[in-house]
C-alpha cells in the first residue's frame, strides 16, 4: 500500500504505526517463504494472526489505530460548551422532518451522516436539512453490509460516488465521513485522503436502532454527557416503542432539555471542527 497523494495536492498520506507494522511483517514474510520455503505453515498463520488484529481493529469504531478518528470534538469546541448532535442513515421521509422539527423548536443545530442513495430518492428532504442550518455528511453511498471488506477501487467508487450525489443535492461537498455501522479496513484511511473527507465516530450513543426503550436510550447518551461530546442517534431505521412509535422521537425532546440544562450548545461538525 503506497503513499497516496491528495486529490487537491496537499498533503501526502502517512500510515499509522500498525499499519506501517503490518506492511513490514509482510516484506518479512515474502522473505521467509524465500530462504526457508518449507516453513510455509507457519509464515500463513502468522500473516492469518495479522490479519485477525487488522479486521478486529476495524470492528473496533473508536479506534485511532487505523488512522486519525474523531470521538470528541477539538479542544476549543469543548472550550465554548459545544456538543454535536449527529443522525445516520437517513434522511427518512417520515421521521427525518420530525426530527428537523424537535431541533427547531430547541435553536438546536446537527450533523445528518445521509446515505447518498437515500439521499437522492428524497432531494427536497435533503436540502431542506441544509436550509435549515444543518450539516449533511457522507455515510457511504448505499450501506452496504460488507463495506469494511471492499478493496481500495470498491472504497474510492463508493465514497466518490456519494460526494458526487450529496454535493450536487446540497451544493456543499461532505467535509466528514463516518462508515457504515462504524466498521472499516486498513484501505479506508488513503481513500479519505484522497477525497478530503475526514473520519468521525462519536463519544457516546443509545442504540436507538436495537433497544425500543427511549428511557435506556436515554440514559446511555445522558450519563456522563460533557461539552466535546459527539452523540450518535439514527433518523433511518430507528428502533420502536411497543406502542409503535420511532424512539428517537421520544428520546430527542429529552436529551434536548438535557443539553440547555447544562448549558450545552448543539452545533454542527463544521462548525465545531472547522472553526
Amino acid at each position: 500500500m503506497s503513499a497516496v497523494v491528495h486529490s487537491e495536492g496537499a498533503s501526502r498520506w502517512r500510515p499509522t504505526a500498525l499499519i506501517l507494522a503490518s506492511l513490514a511483517l509482510h516484506a518479512v514474510i515474502v522473505f521467509a517463504f524465500v530462504v526457508d520455503p518449507q516453513g510455509w505453515p507457519w509464515w500463513i498463520a502468522v500473516l492469518a494472526a495479522n490479519h485477525a488484529v487488522l479486521t478486529l481493529v476495524g470492528l473496533w469504531p473508536r479506534s485511532r489505530l487505523l488512522g486519525p478518528n474523531h470521538t470528541r470534538l477539538p479542544a476549543a469546541a469543548a472550550a465554548r460548551g459545544e456538543v454535536a448532535l449527529t443522525f445516520d442513515d437517513g434522511p427518512d421521509p417520515e421521521l427525518t422532518p420530525r426530527v428537523l422539527d424537535l431541533l427547531d423548536s430547541h435553536g438546536a443545530r446537527a450533523t445528518f451522516f445521509c446515505i447518498a442513495e437515500k439521499a437522492a430518492r428524497h432531494p427536497e428532504i435533503t436540502r431542506e436539512i441544509v436550509r435549515r442550518g444543518h450539516a449533511v455528511e457522507n455515510h457511504s453511498n448505499a450501506h452496504e453490509h460488507t463495506f469494511a471488506f471492499l478493496l481500495l477501487a470498491g472504497l474510492r467508487r463508493d465514497l466518490w460516488a456519494a460526494q458526487a450525489t450529496i454535493t450536487s443535492l446540497t451544493g456543499r461537498s461532505p467535509r466528514f465521513f463516518r462508515p457504515p455501522m462504524g466498521f472499516r479496513n486498513p484501505l479506508l484511511d488513503p481513500v479519505l485522503h484522497e477525497t478530503g473527507l475526514k473520519l468521525v465516530s462519536w463519544t457516546r450513543r443509545g442504540y436507538d436502532t436495537n433497544r425500543g426503550d427511549p428511557e435506556e436510550v436515554a440514559m446511555l447518551l445522558e450519563r456522563g454527557l460533557a461539552a466535546g461530546d459527539i452523540l450518535l442517534l439514527h433518523d433511518g431505521q430507528a428502533a420502536r416503542t411497543p406502542e409503535g412509535r420511532p424512539v428517537v422521537l421520544e428520546v430527542l425532546p429529552r436529551l434536548l432539555g438535557t443539553i440547555e440544562r447544562r448549558g450545552l450548545k448543539p452545533v454542527t461538525l463544521p462548525q465545531a471542527i472547522e472553526s
